[in-house]
């Protein structure tokens, strides 16, 4: 990678969005957004991928239940070990606060590009409304829109990116996605025979990043990518889908598997961060988002990070 590129890897090239050309009625996808099957996806498309395997689903009222927990604990480790993913329930954020979040975030992406080019990313940073990492007038586009944004601590805000519509909203998540992964990271730590409160309270203390997706749908979805192959860079990254559309992948054994959106389940991913701290126990897994034919697909991916002290 070139000097130039990597000095850019905090900034994003601004392009068009990928709503307003389904807008106009496309016949065949542009060529930017083309991906060679061969070179680009070295294992599969992404329009396929195995569903015979299941991503691991744990409970979080049975890891705090004393008659449940070692099993429930066995699990975890076992699901952040093997797949470095799984899927939470029972994980005490409110039904109202998630899906509150998520009318927000499909009303922010209907609006007109008028409105959302008020929250346009700025030259030099990812925050606001874009897309991510685009950093050459060459290189291959993701079929996504998204809003990126600081979201704690709160000193870290730039409110000129944040939509008036969903500031309370989002507030109120993101504070309920700290409190949950500070409870998860707190098992996963047990998981690993570390000390739960040392690592519960260092993400207490964290920083929190979100970023809402928007995945149009595209009449060749087997040709594009809605986000291409990548390990996370945070501790843990916690998603929630905005309705029961498939999308996200996780490689697993060389296959691409579709994690099936559970209602109001969190996903919870491992990043590169828990895998440095596990030794390589647990894993950061390669992940990837699909899109489809017929409807748009949301997601909000909220990145997890310890505060800095630790």
């Amino acid at each position: 990678m070139s000097t130039t590129a990597t000095l850019n890897l905090g900034s994003s090239i601004p392009v068009p969005s990928v709503k307003e050309l389904v807008a106009q009625t496309l016949d065949a996808v542009p060529q930017r957004y083309l991906w060679d099957v061969d070179r680009d996806y070295p294992t599969a498309p992404a329009f396929s991928g195995d569903s015979s395997l299941q991503v691991p689903v744990l409970d979080m009222a049975k890891l705090v239940d004393p008659q449940y927990q070692e099993l429930e604990l066995q699990k975890l480790h076992d699901a952040c070990k093997n797949w470095g993913i799984f899927q939470l329930i029972g994980h005490g954020v409110s039904d109202e606060s998630i899906k509150n979040m998520h009318i927000k975030t499909r009303n922010f992406f209907d609006l007109t590009p008028e409105e959302k080019k008020q929250y346009a990313q700025k030259p030099g940073s990812l925050e606001g409304y874009g897309q991510a990492f685009v950093i050459s007038q060459d290189q291959k586009l993701e079929w996504c829109d998204m809003i990126f944004l600081k979201a704690i601590p709160k000193n870290t805000r730039k409110l000129e990116f944040w939509p008036h519509n969903f500031r309370d909203a989002l507030d109120t998540y993101s504070n309920d996605m700290r409190k949950s992964a500070a409870s998860i990271i707190g098992f996963i730590a047990m998981g690993l025979g570390l000390d739960a409160k040392t690592f519960s309270k260092a993400f207490e203390g964290g920083n929190y990043d979100v970023r809402m997706n928007c995945y149009p749908p595209c009449p060749e979805p087997e040709r594009v990518i809605g986000i291409s192959s990548h390990a996370d860079i945070s501790a843990i990254t916690l998603l929630t889908d905005c309705g029961h559309i498939p999308g996200l992948q996780v490689l697993k054994d060389g296959q691409w598997v579709f994690i099936e959106p559970i209602t109001d389940a969190i996903v919870v991913n491992i990043g590169i961060i828990m895998e440095v701290v596990s030794n390589g126990i647990y894993k950061a897994p390669y992940h990837r988002a699909a899109v489809n034919r017929q409807k748009d697909r949301f997601s909000i991916v909220t990145f997890c990070y310890p505060e800095k002290n630790v």
